[in-house]
């Protein structure tokens, strides 16, 4: 099945979102004749409504090393491992919501993406009520290895409350929620984003263990961005989980 979520335009007549979501469910190929349970629905909401006020430019339309904007190399790594992507924007970011869009990744503007992290997360769950779990991510993470989103979403689809991956004993992004906690989500609102809901939970929480120090590597500043991509050219900042 699919699950419409809306279809909405900029001032100026642009194409924001047009988002059937595209539900997976039914049992695993090759299971034919068995009675087996539903594949758990898992989507990804990528927070892409920062102001990039320490960066100095809008930095998720940053091209990386191989040409490849931030936010569309974060939406990427994410849509390979989830069974629906929803990126949550500023209303006034038309420039990222036609890249995105153009490259097939569903937008979502966020009308109070300005008062805080915790908005933009409730916004992008509200919207997707029918999910069995989030994987939110930050898009100005764009070096996360894909297989490492992949563990953190297998750990929701086994029954995990709360997951994420852990490198060197550190609990890293993305963070995977499970559907008991979407109401705590949608009524989320400041600057702490999820943390109170994680430490609420942490007795929970289940680490996909990885050696992906990426998932450490939000990226703030131009400096930040260099020194993640030396690291990487020199193959010492993320290897394989």
């Amino acid at each position: 099945m699919q699950k419409k979520i809306a279809h909405l335009t900029s001032s100026d007549g642009l194409l924001l979102v047009e988002a059937d979501l595209a539900v997976r469910r039914g049992p695993p190929k090759g299971s034919r004749g068995k009675l087996m349970p539903a594949r758990r629905v898992i989507g990804g909401v990528l927070l892409a409504a920062g102001a990039s006020r320490r960066f100095g430019s809008p930095k998720l339309l940053q091209p990386l090393a191989d040409g490849t904007p931030m936010a569309l190399a974060s939406a990427l790594s994410l849509m390979a491992a989830v069974d629906w992507v929803l990126a949550v924007i500023r209303p006034e970011d038309v420039l990222l919501a036609r890249l995105l869009v153009d490259h097939g990744v569903p937008v979502l503007p966020c009308p109070e993406a300005s008062q805080g992290m915790g908005r933009t997360i409730a916004c992008g769950v509200k919207a997707s009520p029918d999910a069995d779990g989030w994987i939110v991510a930050l898009a100005d993470m764009p070096f996360i290895r894909e297989s490492t989103i992949q563990g953190v979403v297998q750990l929701l689809r086994d029954g995990a409350l709360l997951a994420a991956p852990c490198c060197e004993g550190r609990r890293g992004h993305p963070v995977g929620f499970s559907k008991p906690l979407g109401p705590a989500l949608a009524i989320l609102d400041g600057d702490e984003g999820a943390r109170t809901i994680i430490a609420q939970h942490r007795n929970h929480l289940r680490c996909y263990p990885c050696t992906d120090a990426a998932i450490h590597g939000d990226i703030d500043t131009p400096s930040d961005l260099a020194s993640w991509e030396s690291a990487l050219a020199a193959g010492g900042a993320t290897e394989g989980a």
